[in-house]
C-alpha cells in the first residue's frame, strides 16, 4: 500500500467510529473506496494486516449498510469486493443507513410518548418540549425524503448554494415585512 493510500485509510478507520461503524470496517471499506479492481478478502487482509475473520465481519457489516458490492470472477471461486462508484450514492445510502438506524427510533418513541396521557404538569411540560423536537426531527425527516429524489447535480447546486439561501430568505421576509424565523433584519 502507497503512503497516500495508508493515510487515507487510517483516517478512515478513525472516523469510522463517528460514522457508526468500528475502525476495521472503515479500514476494510476505505480500502475498497480506492481500489481500482474488486478484492477478494484474503487480498483484504494481507494489505490491512487483519486476520481474515475480521475483514469477513467488516464485510457482512458493509453489505448490511449496502455500501459494497459482491461480484464473482468465472472460474474463481472466491468473492470479490468493491465500493459503490459514485460519491452521490454512497452520500445516500450512508445518510439512509442512518437514518433507519437512528431517526426512525427516534421518531417512534417521540410519537408514543406524545400519545401517552401527560397528567403531572412536569408531563405536560415535557410532552410540549418533545412536540418541539417531533415536528424539528419530522421536517428534518422530510426533507431528507425530498433530497433523495434529487439527481446529484442538484444535490451539488443546493450545498454549493449554502448561505446564499439563507441571505435569499432574509432578503424575501424584508421585502414583505415578515421575520417568523427570528433572524435579525441586520443579517
Amino acid at each position: 500500500m502507497t503512503p497516500l493510500i495508508l493515510t487515507f485509510v487510517s483516517h478512515f478507520g478513525e472516523m469510522g467510529s463517528r460514522w457508526g461503524f468500528n475502525r476495521t470496517v472503515g479500514q476494510v471499506y476505505a480500502l475498497l473506496f480506492v481500489s481500482e479492481q474488486p478484492l477478494h478478502a484474503d487480498e483484504i487482509a494481507e494489505q490491512l494486516s487483519f486476520s481474515r475473520s475480521n475483514v469477513s465481519i467488516g464485510l457482512k457489516e458493509l453489505q448490511s449498510w449496502g455500501l459494497i458490492r459482491l461480484t464473482r470472477i468465472p472460474g474463481d471461486r472466491r468473492e470479490y469486493f468493491s465500493s459503490l462508484g459514485d460519491v452521490w450514492q454512497i452520500f445516500r445510502v450512508v445518510a439512509a443507513e442512518r437514518r433507519r438506524r437512528e431517526v426512525a427510533p427516534t421518531l417512534t418513541v417521540l410519537r408514543e410518548s406524545l400519545m401517552t396521557p401527560a397528567t403531572e404538569p412536569v408531563d405536560q411540560y415535557a410532552q410540549e418540549r418533545m412536540r418541539e423536537m417531533y415536528e424539528l426531527v419530522d421536517l428534518a425527516n422530510t426533507w431528507f425524503d425530498d433530497l433523495q429524489r434529487l439527481s446529484p447535480e442538484s444535490m451539488a447546486q443546493l450545498m454549493k448554494m449554502g448561505a446564499k439561501v439563507h441571505k435569499l430568505l432574509n432578503a424575501k421576509d424584508r421585502l414583505f415585512g415578515n421575520n417568523k424565523n427570528g433572524d435579525s433584519k441586520d443579517d
